[in-house]
């Protein structure tokens, strides 16, 4: 054992902890320590909450944004089958089923377990979620209890093909850091109603196949979505077949390159108002409103004379404010 491996074994205090001078041997032992000890160890040493990239305001502050997010489940009862898509390293991931304390080392369901109920803390390491919940098809609810976190910045496919997931509480998320969205929905063929006015979608650049497939979804709140640099939203409502309405007024697609299949297959959709719409630097419209067979009132008002005119050429639609 070397000099530094010594100094590891005969740890005992935070004091000594910081005379170690390799931030990679301190990173080992803080990642041994217990949940109090990091909350003391960072508390009353800036070097290394510069190293581990952390701001501490307040204790308190720190501890929720550090045991980070719960997530609750309630999985339906099949054969043995997965709840949750472990990303990284397993050990930042703690499951507990049912009101159990003991922790699970497992990602899966068997045949023989009773759980109606899971419980899922992830660590403030992860920093993408993208395709937690891919292909988690005996999910039913999913409730995020505590959100502090401000570092994720991928949540790609994160529900993707959840197609038992009836509804997802939003009322504590963070969103401010994400960039990628796309397929964040799709194939969520059971759900009703999605309330995403509390995202924060500013530095989002692709939402393309957000919604795709959501072929139950009835009401959508976007209205508070900040699109200013989103690039590409193809096929984003993609068959969305129950949507009757949807407000996108608060769009701004100064910079989306990509429109193709946007309203695919929106069978009831009857009006829809994109005056708002700037279709400038737009390079693919290809079946944009294709076999939305209800769709009687379309305002692109604001959109470039080219798109207008390849929209005229291709659907039979009353164009309101079309100068």
């Amino acid at each position: 054992m070397n000099s530094e491996g010594k100094e590891w074994s005969q740890v005992k205090t935070k004091n000594e902890l910081t005379k170690i001078r390799s931030k990679y041997i301190v990173q080992m032992i803080f990642e041994k320590m217990q949940l109090k000890a990091k909350l003391d160890f960072l508390k009353c040493n800036k070097e290394m909450q510069k190293c581990f990239n952390i701001n501490i305001y307040n204790y308190k502050d720190y501890h929720e944004k550090y045991t980070t997010i719960e997530i609750e489940i309630i999985p339906s009862q099949k054969e043995e089958i997965k709840f949750i898509n472990i990303l990284g390293d397993k050990r930042y991931y703690h499951i507990y089923f049912n009101n159990n304390k003991e922790e699970i080392q497992r990602a899966y369901l068997k045949k023989e377990d009773k759980v109606t109920t899971i419980k899922v803390i992830i660590d403030h390491q992860i920093i993408s979620f993208s395709g937690l919940f891919m292909g988690c098809q005996c999910i039913k609810t999913i409730n995020f209890i505590k959100f502090y976190r401000n570092n994720i910045t991928n949540m790609s496919w994160m529900f993707y093909n959840c197609s038992s997931l009836k509804e997802i509480n939003f009322n504590n998320f963070n969103t401010d850091n994400v960039k990628n969205m796309s397929g964040m929905f799709d194939g969520c063929t059971l759900l009703k109603e999605l309330d995403l006015s509390k995202f924060n979608t500013y530095n989002v650049t692709n939402m393309k196949v957000m919604f795709s497939w959501c072929s139950s979804l009835e009401k959508i709140n976007v209205s508070n979505f900040n699109t200013n640099n989103v690039t590409n939203m193809s096929f984003m409502f993609n068959e969305c077949t129950s949507l009757k309405e949807l407000n996108l007024s608060n769009f701004n697609t100064n910079n989306v390159k990509d429109m193709e299949s946007m309203f695919f297959e929106c069978l009831k959709l009857k009006k829809l108002n994109i005056s708002n719409f700037n279709t400038n630097k737009v390079t693919n419209i290809k079946n944009m409103f294709m076999k939305c067979s209800k769709l009687e009132e379309l305002n692109i008002s604001n959109c470039s004379q080219e798109t207008k005119q390849k929209i005229e050429r291709e659907y039979n639609l009353l164009l309101l404010n079309n100068n």
